[in-house]
């Protein structure tokens, strides 16, 4: 027989919901209906009195992220020496909507045969100096939250509307350069305080003057198959697995697959160029960076399927930040750091401190204050990353609860004994099944029995696909 749903007080629904959101450690309104004290119970019960909507996510709250958008002053941009680029044409690409552009790209053409790529990147530092109150909560935060349904900032809108890149006809940038050949190797690498004029545009848009053979998007294109190829050469993985777009309201969620244009792959290259040639740098200044490091992949897995590409990435290590140089092995680099998102990633705010310390002549931090912003930040941004995680599965759940009698394409990408895992493509979901289907099986399959508080979904094969 169901049990008679309780009328909770006040007090009891506050009890409940500090629970669920792993606020307090035991409930007795839960226990008194002999149920588990867990976060999960408690979500649960609070869904079935209707106290919270299926919209509501409790795991960033759960891991500590914060929740709260930042309110502190931002102070003004000061006169410096910059160096005049207004006049190179640049341009800050990425996906429709994006309201923190603080990375763009441009080319100078160099004798020799050398094209100079410049990457200039929103002058954050500027304006946030090591262990001001801004760079306290940036650190506390340690990333951007972006979750489906709202974005939490690690820096306060006025900032960002103040540096970022595009937002105004000219502005102030950080910009790294690299003088490279057509065999992608760099002659040169250089990182100065800078001037540009920055356009904005979509993927779509970048692609299509691509497409329409308009340069420098025809040699930005150019210098990023060659680099790619080069650092291919060094041991560098390619790992290409879905990737999706998860939005949600109170009113739904919906999951979209990203589209893939080829001017994606060359913003993502430029990047790690940049960050190959801000680690250069660094390394001949004798600075301490959090430098990006990652050990040799455990084995080699050849193939060009989703389960070698899944294998391929269960090879890696994970990524470690440390104040001096070492090979990132899945990136095929000799060393390597995170530099183009200071606004959005705490330790590419400290590259940014650092070489502006270098341009400047100001006091750099040791290696020893650099590990232990490694150590705060990377703790806080982990948790960012989880409750990401962890909220985008709750919407995609919600996405499929909206439409039971869907039938989806899947594919076994690996087993372990009985049980294998599952990955659909258009959710960028994996999930488990027991099944004998060897990887590589593709299957057509429905998912119901969708339990939101355990973020769990059934499983039940149609027919192979």
């Amino acid at each position: 027989m169901t049990q008679p749903l309780p009328d909770l007080t006040p007090a009891q629904r506050t009890e409940v919901e500090l629970l669920s959101r792993g606020k307090q450690a035991k409930s007795r309104v839960l226990r008194e209906l002999g149920q588990a004290e867990t976060p999960e119970a408690a979500h649960a019960l609070l869904l079935r009195l209707g106290l919270w909507s299926e919209a509501r996510t409790p795991y960033a709250d759960r891991l500590g992220a914060a929740l709260t958008p930042v309110t502190l002053d931002v102070p003004d941009f000061t006169e410096e020496d910059r160096l005049d680029l207004t006049h190179l044409p640049a341009f800050a690409i990425d996906d429709e909507g994006n309201r923190d552009p603080d990375d763009a790209v441009g080319i100078e053409r160099l004798e020799g045969g050398l094209t100079r790529l410049w990457v200039h990147v929103a002058d954050v530092a500027a304006l946030i100096a090591p262990d001001s109150p801004l760079d306290l909560e940036a650190r506390a935060r340690g990333a951007t939250l972006y979750l489906p349904d709202r974005t939490i900032g690690m820096l306060p809108d006025a900032l960002v509307e103040r540096t970022g890149l595009g937002l105004s006809e000219t502005g102030p940038a950080l910009s790294i350069s690299l003088d490279l050949g057509a065999d992608g190797n760099a002659d040169a690498v250089d990182v100065a305080l800078t001037r540009v004029r920055v356009t904005r545009l979509t993927y779509t848009e970048a692609q299509a003057r691509l497409e329409a053979g308009e340069d420098p998007f025809v040699t930005l294109t150019q210098l990023a198959r060659a680099s790619r190829t080069l650092r291919e050469s060094e041991g560098a993985l390619s790992i290409d697995l879905p990737e999706v777009r998860v939005k949600a309201d109170e009113e739904g969620a919906t999951v979209t697959p990203l589209p893939k244009p080829e001017m994606r792959f060359v913003v993502q290259e430029c990047m790690t160029l940049a960050g190959w040639g801000a680690a250069i740098y660094a390394d001949d200044h004798s600075l301490p960076l959090p430098f990006a490091t990652q050990d040799a992949p455990t084995r080699d897995v050849r193939g060009d399927t989703l389960p070698a590409h899944w294998a391929r990435r269960k090879t890696l290590a994970r990524t470690r930040f440390q104040p001096a140089p070492g090979p990132h092995n899945g990136m095929g680099l000799d060393l390597y750091a995170q530099a183009t998102s200071p606004m959005r990633r705490y330790l590419d705010l400290v590259v940014h401190q650092q070489l502006r310390a270098a341009l400047t002549g100001a006091e750099p931090l040791t290696g020893k204050a650099v590990a232990a912003r490694v150590a705060e930040a990377g703790m806080n941004a982990d948790a960012t990353r989880q409750a990401e995680r962890l909220s985008r599965r709750h919407h995609t759940l919600r996405f499929i609860t909206a439409q039971p009698e869907r039938e989806w394409d899947a594919v076994v990408v690996d087993r372990r004994g009985p049980q294998a895992t599952l990955l659909i493509p258009d959710l960028a979901l994996d999930l488990p099944l027991s099944t004998p289907a060897p990887a590589g099986t593709a299957l057509r399959v429905r998912l119901s029995d969708v339990n939101l508080p355990t973020l769990g979904v059934r499983v039940r094969v149609v027919q192979p696909a």
